[in-house]
């Protein structure tokens, strides 16, 4: 689950982590408000951040730094409600619902610092960069080097000893190098606490007068965790995320849309991975994942066609299952089920293979449907490709 910039800085604040002082606004006129007690407060100016769920915010033209209030007028009403387009939200982009209003802060060095798992090293890893305020994957391969690691023993945590250490690799200053450490150790507390499975400060900021803070934020949390933590559940903003994903997430199905056209249906996310490799192996391109999971019923069923119909760009369907807890006669009971009630006409194509299969086919022979069956995985997304190109 992905959450705001002002979101994130609101949680990291809680930790002792030093954030600029700023506010959102969902309005003009809140952002005026905001923007009129910073300066009077003594801000020399203030930043006006388009906040959506993505990077590249500054390129795309959803941060402004305002030196007045006019300016500051001028930059809000340009950016909220426009459609902000970056590098991570395609070229639909995305529309600004609301504005984060700071005080700019008189910036020395801009560096990154990130916490993540190393899936490979079974291991969290702390990360820091002299190359704050770039996109991390790029300095990560033009120069590896230029990433400090620190990786965290699950038994002890994050030691003090790793931040100093990292301090000292970010060219800190002996009088920052405290203020440092308590940085760090806030930003992990915050990771575990929270449940995340990102949280990275991009740029991480020196000032002029020997300061540090978070001048941007980024927090990821472990689905899979939510159930804990009722607080945070409640920042999650559908209006930000794909309407059929949210519409799957209210059946407990794991979908995620992509570019292609024919549309994927399977019970387990690495055959969901194949599946998409052997439709681009047989020529053609999934238009998404959708995992309904080892134990689906037909409600859920019901509901993945829906969604998989939603999209207009689907011209075929491709169900693969492998029944194991999920019993090939049930799915496709369930299957010609949903077929008839929402009035299927898209090509269907079917691998199946597991427990009760003969029965699972003759239920589909039976249906008076025009299902089309592969006898291997090859075959089937063959077909289901042909299929596609045929609409």
């Amino acid at each position: 689950m992905k959450i705001h910039e002002y979101q994130a800085k609101d949680i990291l604040a809680k930790y002792g982590v030093a954030v600029p002082r700023g506010e959102v606004a969902n309005t003009l006129d809140e952002a005026l408000e905001v923007a009129k007690r910073l300066f009077a407060e003594g801000a020399k100016g203030v930043v006006v951040k388009a906040q959506i769920h993505a990077g590249g915010r500054g390129k795309g033209g959803g941060v402004k730094v305002a030196k007045t209030l006019e300016e500051a007028e001028q930059y809000a009403k340009q950016i909220l409600g426009m459609q902000l387009i970056t590098h991570q939200t395609g070229p639909q982009g995305q529309k600004v619902q609301r504005l984060l209003i700071e005080e700019t802060a008189a910036i020395d060095r801009e560096l990154y610092l990130g916490i993540v798992l190393d899936r490979a090293a079974a291991k969290l890893v702390f990360m820091a960069s002299q190359a704050g305020g770039m996109e991390i994957e790029e300095v990560a391969a033009r120069d590896p080097k230029a990433i400090h690691k620190a990786y965290i023993d699950p038994a002890v945590g994050f030691q003090p000893y790793q931040a100093r250490e990292l301090a000292f690799a970010l060219g800190l200053k002996p009088t920052q190098i405290n203020d440092a450490v308590k940085f760090m150790m806030g930003l992990y507390k915050a990771y575990m606490d929270t449940d995340s499975s990102l949280l990275e400060i991009n740029p991480f900021i020196t000032t002029k007068d020997d300061k540090l803070f978070a001048l941007d934020c980024k927090i990821n949390f472990d689905d899979n965790a939510m159930f804990r933590h009722k607080d945070l559940k409640e920042l999650r903003d559908i209006a930000e995320e794909d309407p059929l994903e949210v519409e799957a997430s209210k059946y407990a199905l794991n979908y995620i849309k992509l570019d292609g056209n024919i549309a994927c249906m399977v019970n387990g996310a690495g055959l969901a991975m194949a599946t998409m490799d052997i439709i681009q192996y047989a020529g053609g391109m999934p238009a998404n994942f959708l995992d309904v999971g080892g134990g689906a019923n037909q409600q859920q069923i019901e509901a993945a066609f829906a969604i998989l119909l939603a999209d207009k760009a689907v011209q075929a369907i491709f169900i693969n299952i492998f029944g194991g807890i999920l019993r090939v006669d049930v799915l496709a009971t369930a299957v010609v089920a949903a077929a008839k009630k929402l009035n299927v006409t898209l090509p269907i194509i079917l691998r199946l293979e597991g427990t009760n299969v003969e029965e699972g086919r003759k239920i589909l022979q039976e249906s008076g449907l025009k299902f089309q069956v592969g006898s291997t995985m090859k075959e089937a997304a063959e077909l289901v490709v042909a299929a596609a190109k045929r609409q």
